[in-house]
């Protein structure tokens, strides 16, 4: 059984596979930590699945609601303009489909503090 809600991780893209691992990693433990949840890695650039295909495989495996969760640690322009673009057209192609996008993980507080202490060891 499919749940309603899934989630895409986003990033960048990269030539080098070895680039994919930690995301793919977080996408492993997340469907640990929810495994009914379907949780799918999308990338901008340079490798696949983008966006739109990663979402429409999700909506089809009957997903009404898909949070986007952006894996930048800063909030440069692919965040800024690229990734609101793409989910407007996204909104537009699904419009029975709930988004929703939340900040870059770089701006979670949590995170920058965890990456403190990582640096302090």
């Amino acid at each position: 059984m499919t749940s309603a809600r899934a989630i895409v991780l986003f990033g960048h893209g990269s030539r080098d596979p070895l680039w994919r691992l930690p995301m793919e990693t977080v996408a492993a433990r997340l469907r640990t930590l929810r495994p009914g949840t379907p949780v799918r890695c999308a990338y901008l650039e340079l490798e696949s699945p983008g966006l739109p295909e990663a979402t429409a495989d999700v909506v089809g495996g009957g997903a009404t609601q898909v949070t986007i969760v952006p894996m930048f640690l800063g909030t440069g322009r692919h965040a800024r303009e690229d990734l609101p673009a793409i989910v407007d057209s996204l909104r537009a192609a699904h419009p029975a489909v709930e988004f929703v996008l939340q900040k870059p993980v770089g701006e979670d507080a949590r995170v920058l503090d965890l990456i403190a202490h990582i640096a302090l060891e």
